[in-house]
């Protein structure tokens, strides 16, 4: 039995630019199972958001642009739906928590008119007085002490941490699918962070959602992922389980990243390790492989071409010359 239900085929985006139309995301590829958690790790400005946002149909038009692949919905190209579709497709198959909870919120509404927005939207059967419960029971559900007076707060008269959950409440209105989480607990403390970590690998446990999780943080992909996926200047370089990733890194860009995490066991006050130079600008992108000019393996045939995406384990896939 297949149970994948989204499936990333070699998407491509672009944007219009002064400097003409650049490809910020290429050849993209992944799939996401029922009940699990994919993790979107990279640096910043390496099309992770970019990707999200395509599976949304939310690119800014007519700057944005989706100039190839299929985005598979179990058996529905996302790519190909009429507008008219989309807002029944948002919230109640795929729903989405913003980054920033805070330019997320309508800041002179109250948080119960909301939540209670995103339920009617998506259950139009349920009376006000049913409306009214339901938000109760979201905001109990995602662990927001005494809801039942929450609900007539503004968004500026609760914590940051209290604004995600509130999000999560809202994006969880219409049970759907899938939920991308766009890096969620990056404006929040650690204590806060793990607390909404916990929240939302409970909440999949109780609601089957799966997850795509998009973060630069791979404390928290080790946290919460089963797999995950590196992007790099707007492509895939390495994809595996969790496990097999912080094991067994191919990838040199990977094996920077997990090298450059401190750890305890090290020498106190020691220089953390870096990886040399800096993220090709997207005009600048060289024609071969996009880390080669930072990468301490470098060959020759790295820069004539992009290395294909190629498995060197069951469930594990690099793009490097090194294994091709």
């Amino acid at each position: 039995m297949n149970n994948t239900i989204l499936r990333v085929e070699r998407l491509s985006v672009s944007f219009a630019t002064e400097k003409g139309r650049l490809t910020a995301v290429e050849d993209v590829s992944f799939s996401l199972r029922r009940g699990e958690t994919l993790g979107l790790v990279g640096e910043s400005g390496c099309g992770k958001s970019v990707t999200a946002l395509s599976i949304m149909r939310l690119l800014p038009r007519p700057a944005g642009r989706i100039e190839a692949g299929r985005i598979m919905l179990e058996n529905t190209d996302l790519l190909r739906l009429p507008a008219a579709d989309l807002p029944g497709l948002r919230g109640r198959r795929i729903a989405m928590i913003f980054q920033e909870p805070m330019t997320a919120l309508n800041p002179v509404h109250r948080l119960g008119q909301q939540v209670a927005e995103a339920v009617h939207l998506h259950r139009p059967e349920l009376d006000e007085k049913a409306v009214g419960q339901e938000v109760v029971a979201m905001l109990k559900q995602v662990r927001i002490p005494e809801p039942t007076s929450r609900v007539k707060a503004y968004p500026h008269q609760i914590s940051g941490g209290m604004r995600q959950r509130v999000m999560i409440a809202m994006a969880l209105a219409a049970r759907p699918d899938i939920l991308i989480a766009d890096e969620p607990t990056t404006a929040l403390d650690v204590t806060i962070q793990a607390q909404i970590l916990s929240l939302m690998r409970d909440l999949q446990a109780e609601t089957g959602t799966a997850i795509i999780f998009i973060t630069h943080d791979l404390g928290v992909i080790a946290e919460l992922c089963h797999r995950v996926a590196v992007m790099y200047a707007g492509r895939i370089v390495e994809s595996a389980a969790v496990e097999t990733l912080f094991r067994s890194p191919r990838h040199p860009y990977t094996q920077g990243l997990l090298a450059a995490i401190p750890r305890l066991d090290r020498t106190p006050k020691a220089p953390l390790a870096t990886i040399e130079g800096t993220v090709p600008a997207l005009d600048t992108m060289p024609p071969g492989c996009r880390f080669a000019n930072r990468c301490p393996r470098v060959m020759e045939r790295c820069h004539l071409a992009p290395p294909p995406l190629v498995e060197v384990g069951e469930g594990h896939a690099v793009a490097c010359y090194l294994y091709s």
